[in-house]
């Protein structure tokens, strides 16, 4: 954008056209940095993205940005994932999980067993230079690596599955420490073991 109406003034334009016009039933705003996505949901279950930015920040963000018209600044790529901090996510939801699992809560177990087993596989998309973001490269994974992930899926909500799931899903993310970060791999086994051992 350049000097013109502020930000905020395009952005309601926008949101006001694709109500009356498009008949959308809902929106919802995402931000990253100072880009600010409005997701609209039309019906027939149609998703359109519509982004705003200032134009001194209008810039690729990722490698698949083709520009159709006017200009951009030099572009920014967003990095992807740290492996540390996804291994950090991914224990920080093991030791809720096994917390869960003690307190007979299943959903929220269910719930943080599946946040060990998305960091984990998030952990070996980065690994493999593959997307990991939202499970982008998920399919694209080796079946040696998914195999291991499929089976910490929980099958039911019952406590000796969850236990079963949670064991697995701890297995799968200790194999990626590992494969990852040997240090941090013999730092954190311990733990990781105490926890598969107390579910």
């Amino acid at each position: 954008m350049r000097s013109g109406p502020d930000l905020l003034e395009v952005v309601d334009d926008w949101t006001k056209r694709m109500y009356d016009r498009y008949h959308a039933l809902h929106h919802l705003d995402m931000s990253f940095g100072p880009w600010l996505y409005r997701v609209f949901l039309l019906p027939g279950t149609l998703q359109v993205d519509l982004a705003f930015v200032p134009a001194a920040e209008f810039r690729a963000l990722g490698p698949s940005f083709r520009l159709v018209f006017g200009e951009s600044n030099e572009p920014r790529h967003a990095p992807p994932p740290q492996g540390e901090s996804l291994i950090g996510m991914a224990w920080l939801y093991a030791l809720h999980a096994r917390t869960s699992i003690a307190r007979g809560r299943l959903w929220q177990a269910e719930y943080m067993i599946a946040g060990v087993r998305n960091h984990a596989l998030a952990l070996a998309c980065v690994r493999l230079g593959l997307p990991a973001v939202h499970a982008r490269g998920a399919d694209l994974l080796p079946s040696e690596i998914t195999a291991q992930f499929e089976r910490s899926l929980v099958k039911r909500l019952d406590l000796a599955e969850l236990k079963r799931a949670f064991g697995v899903a701890l297995l799968a993310l200790m194999n990626e420490i590992q494969a990852s970060d040997e240090r941090l791999a013999e730092k954190l086994s311990p733990a990781i073991t105490m926890l598969r051992e107390s579910s």
